[in-house]
C-alpha cells in the first residue's frame, strides 16, 4: 500500500528532509524547498522480482531508492535483453518524466526487497512553479550527473580491452559494492554477456580479459561475487 513516505529510522507525516543526504537531485536547496518536496514524496515497498517501471511504458514518476537494488535493462528492436546497469540506495530513477513527455527508455526491476520514495511529473511541476530555485539546483546536479556518466564513458575509450573491463567493473563496484580492504566486492555481479556488451567485446574476449586480470590480481571471482582491486596497476 501506499503512503506518505517516512525516513526508515524516522517518524511523522512525510518523507523527512535529513532523508535527502544521498539524493543528488536536490544537492543545494535550501531547507525550506526540500521540506516541500518531503510532503510530496510517496512510499513504496516492492517485492524482488517487481518492476517499478517497464521499458515504453509514459514516463510520469521518478523515484528515489531509499533500500534494495534495482537492475536497469532494455530489449533491444532484435529481442536480446540488455543489461545496463545495477542502481542501489541514493540512486534516483525515471528522470525522463522531467520531459514534458516521453517513455521510460529502460525497465527497472528489483533484485530484492525495495524502498522507493517516489514522487509524479505533475506534482513536481507545481513544487517547480512555487519555488523556482528547486529548477535551478535540478539543472545544476543534472548537470553534474552528466558528468559523473561521462567519467564511466571513458573506460570504453581504454585501447586495452582488459583496462576497459576493469574501469567497468571498478566503477560499478563502487556506485553498487561493498568497500572492503583493498578494494570492493560486488554480490549481485553481471554475466559475461552483460558485461561484453557494456564494454563493447565479444563474449569470448571478456571471459579471456577476466581470466588475464585474475591472473594479475585485479579481479577476484568467487561464485557470482567479485572483488575488484583498488589497484589498478598489472
Amino acid at each position: 500500500m501506499d503512503e506518505l513516505c517516512v525516513c526508515t529510522k524516522l517518524r511523522g507525516p512525510g518523507l523527512h528532509p535529513r532523508c535527502f543526504g544521498q539524493f543528488w537531485l536536490f544537492d543545494g536547496t535550501s531547507p525550506e524547498v526540500l521540506g516541500a518536496v518531503a510532503s510530496q514524496f510517496i512510499r513504496r515497498q516492492q517485492a524482488a522480482g517487481a518492476d517499478l517501471f517497464r521499458q515504453g511504458e509514459p514516463a510520469e514518476s521518478m523515484y528515489l531508492i531509499k533500500k534494495g537494488l534495482v537492475k536497469l535493462w532494455r530489449t533491444s528492436p532484435e529481442g536480446r535483453v540488455i543489461t545496463l546497469g545495477i542502481r542501489n540506495a541514493g540512486d534516483f530513477l525515471g528522470e525522463t518524466a522531467l520531459l514534458e513527455t516521453g517513455e521510460y527508455p529502460v525497465t527497472a526491476t528489483c533484485l530484492e526487497p525495495t524502498l522507493t520514495c517516489g514522487i509524479d511529473r505533475k506534482n513536481f511541476e507545481a513544487l517547480v512553479a512555487k519555488h523556482p530555485p528547486l529548477a535551478l539546483a535540478v539543472i545544476r546536479n543534472l548537470s553534474r550527473q552528466i558528468e559523473r556518466l561521462s567519467d564511466n564513458l571513458d573506460a570504453l575509450a581504454e585501447t586495452s580491452l582488459d583496462d576497459r573491463l576493469y574501469k567497468l567493473l571498478a566503477n560499478v563496484a563502487q556506485e553498487v559494492g561493498a568497500r572492503v580492504p583493498g578494494g570492493w566486492t560486488i554480490e549481485h555481479a553481471l554475466t559475461h554477456e552483460e558485461l561484453a556488451f557494456l564494454v563493447g567485446a565479444h563474449r569470448v574476449s571478456v571471459t579471456r580479459a577476466l581470466r588475464r586480470l585474475r591472473n594479475t590480481g585485479r579481479v577476484r571471482k568467487s561464485g557470482k561475487s567479485f572483488f575488484v582491486s583498488e589497484t589498478a596497476a598489472a
